[in-house]
């Protein structure tokens, strides 16, 4: 059972959200704003992570490019979560180290296939 690390400060999307990854055989741990995130990767050493950007505390480009910098937990795939969709928004996303990155309203189908895709790398 993949774990998914969730780093969402809004708890509707993320009660929303690691609901219906349970459902589906994922264990799924939490974190409310980026400093925890990177905390709880680091220690908990998740399967893959699901990072909103527009965080408290610690935003998620800033969240990703400390894990990413982290020997630790660099090999542990990021998609970034969002509601802004500019292409702009994906290339920021892509140079801050995520491995994917995906809009908001999530697309649960749509996330799951990305979500395979980057743990069929490991």
């Amino acid at each position: 059972m993949p774990k998914i690390l969730l780093v969402e400060d809004n708890e509707m999307n993320r009660d929303m959200l690691s609901r219906r990854l349970r459902r589906r055989g994922f264990a799924v741990i939490m974190a409310l704003d980026g400093a925890q995130g990177v905390e709880m990767a680091r220690s908990e050493i998740p399967d893959l992570i699901l990072m909103d950007m527009s965080l408290p505390v610690m935003d998620g480009w800033t969240a990703t490019r400390t894990l990413k910098s982290d020997s630790s937990t660099a090999r542990i795939p990021v998609i970034g979560l969002s509601a802004y969709s500019l292409s702009s928004d994906l290339d920021k996303a892509l140079e801050s180290g995520c491995d994917d990155y995906d809009t908001k309203p999530v697309d649960l189908e749509r996330l799951l296939e990305k979500m395979q895709i980057q743990l069929s790398k490991l």
